[in-house]
């Protein structure tokens, strides 16, 4: 609505300059003059007066117009970028093995963008010239119709063009949106690793692949514009065979007496106002593509339908006791590696489990099948008898604590990333936490303890210190499930034994399942299982398995230095 007002009183002025005109030739026969002020100086007051009026109407509802479809993007912007999240955070966690960081992110934010600067400006424009065209177009009728059909001849040649520049740029545009996604992959890949970048002294070697393939993204910019800047010269030169007819043919009728002067001044004002505008379909017409062709990788990606959904069954904490079991499963990954075939397991509540194994063996794929990060390819895993399938999601993780081999923190504090499971734990809880954890006294040690910053991924740390945090992490949410893989692989011994005790006291009462390649963490665990080829070959407890001399036996000698 304000668009419209908008053009309707921003099209007024060549009116009103017809008008003056009018005054001052016809004076008392002009058209004021026909509601009953024929004075000529009482006209123009009245003329000015409107004038002031129409200015002011203008200009209030170019503001109007321009804050509500300006808050419309951003509305737009801001709830498409958080369905884009929403969805993609529900997506399993093959769906994020099979992309790069940097590409989500391309459409998150650089194709919502494009959206966001159509509906600035590209709305309004549209709205505007559909209006330019059925306002000017019925007073064109109305004052001459034998001139009118001149200046709008050029119309259904302009809208074809139109549609057929949109038609050639949605190509290319569709490739610009596919190079400046993987542009952003190589960048946050290349942010993300640059330690290594840095160790293999391989920055000049990266500055040329970005160099490359920012080129390609160029390149491709190039073809792209080299189209839609031809729209407006080409649709110009049809705009002035309409403005050169009405000119001509007017001006004709208005030395022949046929057409008032005030008239033809209007027509020629007003021809200019409807077919210049016409010029810049081409902007919109180019910013319009590059929305479109950004909302169809939007709509791409929203179309993915998550492969894990969550069953119906609730799942009270305070009940859980921890059994689980794996019930011959199977399980592939989607490269056609198998893991298990048939694996028959059951990993008893309040006890701690560990599981050893040579990298390969299926230890960590056994984690993510426990947390429904993947599903088996066959059988079930149950927890306390509810197969897992029909447990919801949010019940069957907030059962299960992780403190995962790779650890991550979030930039910010200590405190918010401990409380990150809790938020409403209080400082005695995430006090114990850390001490639980042996992470306490190097806490209290940073400069702004529990308030220090950790920097992105927890850079400022050392790897036994996030490692610790991450195990006070998941000790303060307080699972009954808690499972830890490779969780003391970054630990020096002294703390490792420190953290022993504290699992020891973390184990009463809480099954625990351990994932460890130093067997001295998990010599008092209640069953070791040892996994080789996504199999269990030996089961027991460490003196048991040292005494078979079986596999377990040999890694602990290995480990131990006994063996040459």
């Amino acid at each position: 609505m304000f668009s419209v007002l908008n053009k309707i009183f921003d099209l007024a002025p060549p009116a009103l300059i017809g008008a003056a005109v009018d005054i001052v030739i016809e004076r008392e026969n002009s058209l004021i003059a026909k509601f009953g002020y024929s004075d000529g100086w009482t006209q123009l007051l009245i003329l000015t007066f409107l004038t002031l009026v129409i200015w002011g109407l203008e200009s209030l509802f170019e503001y109007k117009q321009s804050v509500a479809w300006r808050n419309l993007a951003q509305t737009v912007q801001h709830e498409m970028r958080l369905d884009l999240y929403g969805h993609v955070q529900e997506m399993e966690l093959a769906f994020f093995e099979d992309r790069s960081t940097g590409g989500l992110m391309s459409v998150m934010n650089d194709d919502v963008n494009q959206l966001e600067r159509f509906l600035d400006t590209g709305g309004n424009e549209i709205l505007q010239v559909a209006t330019t065209v059925i306002v000017i177009g019925a007073a064109f009728f109305v004052l001459a119709p034998e001139v009118a059909w001149m200046s709008m001849l050029p119309m259904p040649f302009i809208l074809w063009g139109s549609l057929a520049y949109q038609r050639l740029l949605a190509p290319r545009y569709a490739k610009v949106r596919k190079e400046v996604g993987l542009l952003n992959a190589d960048l946050a890949g290349n942010l993300g690793g640059i330690v290594t970048i840095k160790s293999f002294t391989a920055e000049d070697r990266e500055r040329r692949r970005i160099s490359e393939r920012s080129d390609t993204y160029r390149l491709s910019n190039q073809s792209a514009i080299a189209l839609s800047s031809a729209f407006s010269p080409l649709i110009r030169f049809v705009i002035l065979l309409g403005f050169c007819g009405t000119l001509l043919f007017g001006g004709k009728m208005a030395l022949g007496g046929e057409l008032a002067i005030g008239a033809y001044a209007v027509m020629v004002f007003m021809t200019q106002r409807l077919l210049w505008p016409l010029t810049r379909l081409g902007a919109t017409f180019d910013l319009y593509q590059r929305a479109m062709a950004s909302t169809t990788r939007i709509l791409d990606l929203l179309d993915v339908r998550p492969a894990i959904l969550g069953g119906r069954k609730r799942l009270a904490m305070e009940a859980v006791r921890g059994r689980m079991c794996f019930e011959g499963v199977h399980f592939q990954y989607s490269n056609g590696t198998t893991i298990f075939d048939g694996l028959d397991l059951e990993i008893p509540p309040g006890k701690t489990t560990a599981f050893v194994g040579v990298t390969g063996a299926g230890k960590t794929t056994l984690v993510k099948l426990l947390l429904r990060l993947y599903d088996p390819t066959g059988g079930t895993i149950t927890l306390d008898g509810h197969d897992l399938c029909d447990l919801e999601l949010a019940d069957l993780r907030r059962a299960i604590g992780l403190v995962a081999q790779d650890v991550f923190l979030f930039h910010g504090s200590v405190r918010e990333n401990v409380v990150y499971g809790r938020s409403d734990a209080s400082e005695h809880e995430l006090v114990q936490a850390a001490r639980l954890a042996e992470a306490h006294d190097f806490v209290r040690a940073l400069p702004q303890g529990y308030d220090t910053v950790v920097g992105e991924r927890g850079q400022k740390l050392s790897g036994g210190q996030r490692q610790r945090l991450s195990i006070a992490r998941a000790v303060l949410k307080a699972p009954p499930v808690l499972v830890l893989d490779e969780a003391t692989s970054s630990i020096d011994n002294e703390t490792e034994a420190a953290i022993q005790r504290s699992l020891m006291r973390m184990s009463i009462d809480r099954t625990m399942i351990v994932i460890a390649h130093r067997l001295s963490t998990i010599r008092h665990a209640d069953h070791i299982h040892v996994l080789e080829e996504g199999r269990i070959v030996e089961s027991g407890t460490h003196d048991e398995l040292v005494s078979k001399s079986g596999l377990y036996a040999g890694l602990w000698r290995v480990q131990t230095g006994e063996a040459r």
